[in-house]
Formats: structure tokens, C-alpha cells, sequence
């Protein structure tokens, strides 16, 4: 099939690969250039940088809904377009252009975790299954009719990081298997529940902000669904840590915040429910340290309060 790949980050770049593998590749669309990290150097977005290892055309509109862009895509002739984390809203004119319509990739069992962040939504949200969805885009965000899908565990020591590789891959993987089934015309169409719906918004680096008062598996399922971005983090002595690594220690009753121990393996902290081992932090401006290494190197003691 003649093929228009739209996606920008990592997570897609699995999906892209399996489109030129597969298929004829006819451009990719992805996200314009931004500055990012601390040098605010200008970077390409992951699934620029891999089209242009396969010498396929990118187009980089600042809104997928200008005229030009879309003349460009109707030259283009395409089959299908594949959609995947691309960070736009896709217009009913580019919508209603392929043959066999535009299909998503989204790292969720449909219609549980609509929106951008549902890798990190499930695992802070102490799910035990996820997964991955085809569906067919429509006007509405991640509401389409559902295609194939795909469960996934979320293992105990799982971060976003983690789950995010495996799931990137398990797309690809049904993403090659939506196509043949619609080039052979035997593709399933399913409606969502609507009623079913739940969302997973967009994170932002104020969502990182640990609550001691919560128990002690939720602050650590926060730790782990925000690893590597945008981090947990708590403060200290009027210094933000970054959380890196945590899990829930026990049941004691302790009064929330307060460091009742310090380890090699670790600084054991009160919780709103029970107590939470703190094994991997990041004082500011520093690398990622064993928590018992930065205890002794901001020397730290037993109670004393996380903020």
C-alpha cells in the first residue's frame, strides 16, 4: 500500500520502520524542530531522524490543517495514513483522504486511557494489564472504531521507560497485522463504549510533586510511572530531589514525610500508609545516586521531614 507515516516521538519510530518494510513510504509527517534540553540546541524528532535514514520525504507543517500541507498530501495519492503519537489533531479533510482511511496507534487498551499520557496514567494508577490499539481515527481524540488490540503486563519493577519500549514494539507488531488485514479487506470495525471512557492527560513537570500523605504504593507507583519524565521529586533542607527509584517497605504508622531509618539500602520515609524505601536520588545539578550515598552527602538524619 502507498503509505503516509505521521508520528514524532520514539514511540513511533517502531511503526515507521515496519511502514517502510512493508510498504511503499511515501513521506513522513512529523513535528517541526524544537530547541530542547539545556543548551536549547534545535534537535530533529526521532521519527525525522529515522525517514531521513530511509531518504523518505518529511514535512514538518506547523499546523496539519494548512491549505498547502494538505494539497501536498492529496498529490501524495496515499492508501492509508498511520498516525502514531504524532501531537496534532488530524482535520476531517485528511481524515476522508486515503482509500482505507487513517489508522492510530495508541499505547492504551481502547477506551481506557484516552489522551496523550497513558503509558504513565496506568502505571501511576497501579494497573497490572495494558496494552496497545489500532483503530480508525476520527474527529474526535483517540474515540475511533477500534481495529485490533493487544494486552501487555506491567511487570512490578516496570517504569514508563520500560513499558514504553515494550509497547512501542508491540504496536509495530499490530500495526503489520492491522495492514494486512485492510489490504485484504478483512479488517474488524468495533465502536467504543463511549460510557467506558477514561482519559490520561498530559503530564507536566508539577505532577512529579510528591504528597507523603498519600500511601505508600501510590507514591511509589508515581515514582515509577514518571521515570524517566518528568521525575517525582519532593524537598529537603529548601532543595528539590529527584525520586528516581522507590518501593512500599511496610505497614508501620509513621508520621508522613519523616526519614525513619537510613540504610545501604536505603532511606526509609513515613507515608499517609505505611513506609516507602527511597533507593535512587538526584540532588540538583548532581547524577542519580543510591539514596543511602546522598544521605551521607547531605548528611541526613533520622527525623527529619521530606516536604
Amino acid at each position: 500500500m502507498r503509505v503516509v507515516f505521521m508520528g514524532t516521538p520514539e514511540f513511533a519510530v517502531p511503526s515507521l520502520e515496519v511502514a517502510f518494510a512493508k510498504h511503499e513510504l511515501l513521506a513522513a509527517v512529523t513535528q517541526p524542530d524544537r530547541k530542547r534540553d539545556r543548551g536549547q540546541k534545535v534537535q530533529f524528532s526521532p521519527v525525522k531522524e529515522k525517514a531521513l535514514q530511509y531518504n523518505v520525504p518529511v514535512y514538518q507543517p506547523e499546523k496539519v490543517a494548512n491549505r498547502r500541507f494538505l494539497e501536498a498530501m492529496v498529490q501524495l495519492k496515499p492508501d492509508v495514513i498511520i498516525v502514531v503519537a504524532f501531537g496534532q489533531k488530524i482535520p476531517k479533510a485528511l481524515l476522508e483522504l486515503p482509500v482505507y482511511g487513517c489508522i492510530n496507534v495508541h499505547a492504551s487498551l481502547l477506551p481506557k486511557y484516552r489522551g496523550a499520557a497513558p503509558i504513565q496514567h496506568a502505571i501511576i494508577n497501579g494497573d497490572q494489564v495494558t496494552g496497545v490499539t489500532t483503530m480508525y481515527l476520527s474527529e474526535g481524540w483517540d474515540d475511533g472504531d477500534v481495529i485490533l488490540q493487544d494486552k501487555e503486563p506491567i511487570l512490578p519493577t516496570d517504569t514508563a521507560g520500560t513499558l514504553h519500549d515494550r509497547l512501542a514494539r508491540k504496536g509495530a507488531a499490530l500495526l503489520d497485522e492491522t495492514l494486512s488485514l485492510i489490504s485484504a479487506g478483512r479488517a474488524p470495525r468495533v465502536p467504543q463504549d463511549h460510557h467506558q471512557a477514561t482519559y490520561a492527560p498530559k503530564l507536566s513537570k508539577s505532577d512529579g510533586a510528591i504528597d507523603w500523605k498519600q500511601p505508600a504504593a501510590r507514591i511509589a507507583n508515581l515514582v515509577r510511572g514518571l521515570n524517566p519524565w518528568p521525575t517525582a521529586y519532593t524537598f529537603l533542607q529548601s532543595e528539590m530531589i529527584k525520586v528516581w527509584e522507590a518501593e512500599a517497605a511496610g505497614d508501620d504508622e509513621s508520621p508522613p514525610g519523616e526519614i525513619l531509618a537510613i540504610t545501604p539500602e536505603g532511606i526509609l520515609v513515613g507515608t499517609g500508609l505505611g513506609t516507602l524505601l527511597l533507593k535512587k536520588l538526584q540532588r540538583e545539578g548532581a547524577r542519580i545516586h543510591d539514596a543511602y550515598d546522598t544521605a551521607n552527602g547531605m548528611r541526613l538524619r533520622v527525623g527529619q521531614k521530606f516536604a
